[in-house]
């Protein structure tokens, strides 16, 4: 009697590895001092993570019967230019967006952090790195509650960088 038998290594029994999606870290930045400090937390966070980064510009609402501002235009770009020198080292993959802020004042306090998160999402962020002194409605602190009464993405706050002086030369005497 013959009878041949199947090969059984733990190797070729185990499923096949799937590869997890990485879901890119979302960096909020607004043309402001503090968009260095955010984009350095958030390549930290990204290349710990292995995942992309996806910078959100934060631009004015748009004006009326205009077209809206996209990634690549000339207004985005100058707000993500602090970003890309310090990109250029970091060797993490990245990606634009552009965020219009809303221009309806009555819609709560809320409002904004609620369309800035809804932004991020649609881009599949799962955490998105904001300035603790961010312009109004988008500060870390307004973005982690409407995060958290929305239901997601986690936050992480960047503190600025602290202010020094600028330094004087000393006249040697």
């Amino acid at each position: 009697m013959s009878t041949t038998r199947r090969n059984s290594s733990p190797a070729s029994d185990a499923a096949p590895s799937v590869a997890r999606p990485r879901f890119p870290v979302g960096a909020v930045l607004a043309d402001r001092l503090d968009d260095t400090a955010v984009v350095d937390v958030a390549v930290r966070l990204a290349a710990a993570r292995g995942a992309p980064l996806l910078l959100i510009a934060v631009m004015p609402p748009p004006l009326p019967r205009v077209k809206s501002v996209c990634p690549d235009s000339a207004a985005a770009r100058a707000v993500l230019g602090r970003a890309m020198p310090r990109l250029a080292g970091a060797g993490v993959a990245h990606q634009a967006a552009v965020f219009h802020r809303p221009a309806v004042r009555g819609g709560g306090r809320l409002h904004a952090a609620k369309a800035l998160l809804d932004t991020s999402v649609s881009h599949g962020c799962s955490l998105l790195v904001v300035s603790r002194s961010g312009p109004a409605g988008l500060d870390a602190c307004t973005v982690m509650e409407a995060a958290a009464i929305r239901g997601g993405p986690f936050v992480h706050a960047a503190s600025p960088a602290p202010w020094a002086p600028p330094a004087v030369p000393r006249r040697g005497r």
